[in-house]
């Protein structure tokens, strides 16, 4: 993978990120989803500026990665693109305040170390 490819999956990947981040937010103001509100809150879905803003940002994640997909093998830009997990997780950590267990700070170098062996030519 080139370095313009890597950065083309490293935008797709912040923005994809940026879609879970605005859409967490956006669930934290509607409320715990019961059958008895389930109708009411997915109406709200598309009134709730945070929901809005992370579907956007997960729609120019998509566009972006089907960028990559035309330069990169599908076989190297899948793997590659679940550099997601570590983003969201450390956006996790630092704005929601989840811990990191050890085994999942385990798993997301196993991730890393992975992404790293699939892109390398």
């Amino acid at each position: 993978m080139s370095l313009a490819e890597f950065g083309l999956l490293l935008m797709a990947v912040v923005a994809s990120s940026l879609g879970q981040l605005f859409l967490k937010l956006g669930a934290l103001k509607l409320g715990e989803v019961t059958s008895e509100n389930a109708l009411g809150h997915i109406l709200k879905i598309a009134t709730t500026p945070a929901l809005v803003a992370g579907l956007m940002a997960y729609g120019v994640g998509a566009v972006l990665y089907i960028l990559l997909l035309t330069r990169v093998k599908l076989s190297v830009a899948a793997p590659s693109a679940s550099l997601i997990y570590l983003i969201s997780v450390l956006v996790g950590y630092f704005v929601f305040n989840e811990p990191i267990s050890l085994g999942r700070a385990v798993g997301l170098g196993l991730i890393v170390c992975g992404v790293a062996l699939v892109a390398s030519r």
